[in-house]
């Protein structure tokens, strides 16, 4: 058996204030923007190099604005990529080192909460497997 996560919804306010910063600031690609029966609005985006994407828009979900949190995105260079978001614009925390794993926290205009994630170094990885 076989099973992907492909694409997760994420409940927002305003979806062309989101749309914006999710491609804009973020760098995410804009997959798709339809209409495809009315009142309902579906904007794909897709982190750069990922195979899942998110799902923002109108008449898709009863969940609140803003509720969504811990989605996670991982990266090679934390420190390179936190770096360059800043420079887009983005609000995100210093890098916190959480038992040699790095971390650091952002928000999405409505307040969905995010984290990234450097890559875990081969030697931690290994000291937690069992």
């Amino acid at each position: 058996m076989e099973m992907r996560l492909e694409v997760v919804q994420v409940p927002v306010a305003d979806v062309d204030r989101s749309k914006s910063f999710y491609s804009e600031t973020l760098g995410f690609a804009l997959d798709h923007d339809v209409e495809h029966i009315p009142g309902m609005r579906v904007v794909q985006l897709t982190p750069p190099g990922s195979a899942a994407s998110i799902v923002i828009g109108t008449g898709m979900t009863s969940m609140a604005p803003g509720s969504l949190e811990g989605l996670q995105l991982v990266v090679q260079d934390l420190e390179a990529v936190r770096a360059e978001l800043l420079g887009r614009g983005a609000e995100i925390s210093e890098v916190q080192d959480l038992g040699s794993v790095h971390f650091a926290f952002f928000a999405d205009p409505d307040g969905n909460r995010w984290v990234m994630q450097g890559a875990t170094a081969p030697g931690v990885k290994e000291a937690h497997l069992p």
